[in-house]
């Protein structure tokens, strides 16, 4: 089982980064060709404004699922410090548990009913489906849902999987 925890964790953690960086370069390429039309052809391009839009937000939930994967989100551990080490673990597995049900039932269920509805508007500079953009929130909620697993798995057990370098 750590094997195969430890090969997932580290293939899910390389693939969140890799489509981050690549959503990253993405947006600075297109605001740096949007600041480039604006002030030097005089004749700026509407359609960057949107997509650099989309793409944050993209950004924004892989950012979420890959911090939840590393566990190098930002959390208040005044509670936790001041506990004792067995029970260190079941609060542990307890947030884990909640943000799995969150992922599960807002990002995922929530998120793909959305998608789901949104599938007939279209944006108004590009033309695409709403539900394409929308598609985020239950795709991020699938990794976060995996990485809770992991997490579940690593309070339980006390084995911690290092981050590959």
């Amino acid at each position: 089982m750590e094997q195969f925890f430890t090969k997932f964790k580290h293939g899910m953690n390389r693939l969140l980064a890799w489509i981050a960086a690549a959503l990253l370069i993405t947006m600075s390429v297109l605001v740096i060709y949007q600041v480039f039309t604006r002030y030097v052809l005089n004749s700026p391009s509407d359609f960057t404004e949107e997509i650099v839009r989309y793409l944050l937000i993209w950004t924004g939930f892989i950012g979420a699922a890959y911090g939840f994967s590393t566990r190098q989100h930002m959390a208040l551990l005044i509670v936790h410090n001041k506990l004792a080490p067995e029970r260190r673990k079941y609060l542990m597995c307890f947030i884990d548990a909640l943000v799995f049900v969150f992922a599960l039932a807002v990002l995922t269920v929530g998120g793909a009913k959305l998608a789901f509805s949104a599938r007939k508007e279209f944006s108004s500079l590009l033309g695409i489906s709403r539900s394409l953009v929308y598609s985020m929130a239950p795709v991020s909620g699938v990794f976060i849902m995996a990485a809770q697993i992991i997490n579940i798995w690593e309070d339980l057990t006390g084995i911690t999987i290092k981050e590959e370098i």
